[in-house]
């Protein structure tokens, strides 16, 4: 697979040739956890890539659960992506602030409503500024576009279903957590969480997946890291997370390395660790 793939993964030097595309949209989907005392909304607000909207994962969501930032139903999805200007035939850029890591969980959100044609900028924001490129403080004139949303069921995963994979084994479970959040040894970011994982599952750190710089690892070097997991990649694959965004890292290199059989499970720690009736490993 090519470094540059308009539905997976593109470099800055492909966005750079391509920003002034009528057909292009720049999403910047920055989140962060709460830990890292960052305001995405602000930082968007003082510098993003020339033309890019902001997509914010907290509030385009299922704002009626009590998990944080479930996908949203496609209606709302819709509704927020015309009023964004971004629509059906558009190429979507997706990048955050850290280098490569909430653009994932957007990359998946637009799968999961049947847009394929979506990329995660490699590197993201930080890739870009370190090499000297433009950007901007403006917000982006928007123009209302029509967007369709068909959701691909088969993308996500819910808790019933989980459990019957974590029972039966017929799926291989990827936990994107830390080592120390798999095991149980390092506490839950959210309060009235238990610690450890899903039974069965497996533990893939996201950042094993990336470079030093934020961006993702060639696809050949992708297929050693889900070897070193213990990642059996002749089965379909549900990844999880502490709340289903990097999570979606792991989709997005399996998407890389042609595995196609995956899926997300969007209650992810945040829904298991919260009832006591749902089995936990530790250690």
């Amino acid at each position: 697979m090519p470094q540059d793939d308009p539905k997976t993964l593109v470099s800055t030097d492909w966005l750079a040739q391509h920003l002034n595309d009528p057909d292009l949209r720049v999403l910047d989907a920055s989140w962060y956890m709460p830990d890292a005392e960052r305001d995405p909304k602000a930082e968007y607000a003082a510098a993003h890539i020339p033309g890019a909207r902001f997509f914010d994962i907290d509030e385009i969501a299922d704002t009626r659960s009590e998990l944080p930032h479930t996908a949203p139903p496609p209606e709302k999805f819709m509704s927020r992506m015309r009023a964004m200007g971004v629509g059906d035939g558009h190429q979507v850029v997706v990048y955050d602030g850290a280098g490569l890591f909430s653009a994932a969980r957007v990359w998946w959100l637009f799968k999961l409503m049947g847009h394929d044609d979506v990329a995660v900028l490699d590197g993201g924001l930080p890739k870009w500024q370190a090499e000297g490129r433009p950007i901007e403080d403006m917000a982006p004139i928007l123009r209302e576009r029509h967007m369709t949303a068909r959701r691909q069921a088969h993308l996500i995963k819910d808790v019933t279903q989980v459990a019957e994979a974590s029972k039966l084994g017929a799926s291989q479970i990827l936990d994107a957590r830390s080592p120390g959040r798999f095991a149980g040894t390092e506490p839950e970011p959210r309060a009235g969480l238990r610690g450890g994982r899903i039974p069965g599952s497996r533990n893939l750190h996201y950042r094993a997946l990336l470079n030093e710089d934020g961006t993702m690892k060639d696809p050949e070097a992708l297929k050693s890291v889900f070897a070193a997991a213990g990642a059996d990649l002749g089965k379909p694959v549900i990844t999880t997370c502490g709340s289903g965004v990097t999570a979606a890292i792991i989709n997005l290199a399996l998407e890389r390395v042609g595995h196609r059989a995956h899926a997300l499970y969007d209650g992810s720690w945040a829904e298991w660790g919260m009832f006591d009736e749902l089995k936990v490993e530790t250690g």
